[in-house]
């Protein structure tokens, strides 16, 4: 993952983050990969690095969600880097069709946000912090999607109707609605 993490170092270190506690974010996460470099793989303990996308109509009216399995909740798209990501954002694709089953988005290649958050079933040795890098994918809702293994449902949402999730999953929402009505 060398190549990966030159390249997750690269695009933390250039991004503007949008606001004070997006740069805690980032100084946090340029830490973290400094420290390990093993920092993106699924194996670093107690928390690694993931990246993830959130899927909103063109028009921003509408989010498309997965009600995840192990987590039993409405959230974006996103997990583990693998070895043959060449880069965050290849990872987030990655991770989008696999858990959405869509074939036809625009990802942005710029991070949307970046979030911490702990998660309890990602290691037989604990809780787990996913350092999670977020980026915005555009979709039409009616282009094809289906649920993978890992999901319960995956399903669009009017922003005005969302089903209850977590207080990220919410701010994640506005940020991408907010970026793609510009």
């Amino acid at each position: 993952m060398s190549g990966l993490h030159a390249s997750a170092v690269a695009t933390l270190t250039i991004w503007p983050a949008p606001s004070p506690a997006q740069a805690e974010h980032r100084a946090r996460f340029l830490s973290h990969l400094a420290a390990h470099e093993d920092g993106l793989a699924k194996s670093c303990f107690p928390e690694h690095l993931t990246a993830g996308a959130i899927v909103v109509s063109p028009d921003g009216d509408r989010v498309l969600l997965n009600h995840h399995r192990k987590a039993d909740a409405w959230l974006a798209f996103g997990g583990h880097l693998e070895p043959e990501d060449h880069s965050l954002s290849a990872g987030a694709r990655r991770e989008l069709l696999e858990e959405s089953g869509l074939t036809e988005f625009e990802l942005d290649h710029d991070p949307l946000c970046l979030d911490a958050h702990a998660v309890d079933f990602c290691s037989d040795r604990g809780t787990v912090q996913h350092l999670d890098v977020r980026f915005l994918a555009v979709a039409d809702p009616d282009a094809s999607h289906a649920a993978s293994d890992e999901s319960i449902d995956v399903r669009w949402w009017p922003v005005d109707a969302l089903p209850e999730t977590f207080d990220d999953m919410y701010a994640l929402i506005d940020a991408a609605v907010a970026r793609v009505r510009g």
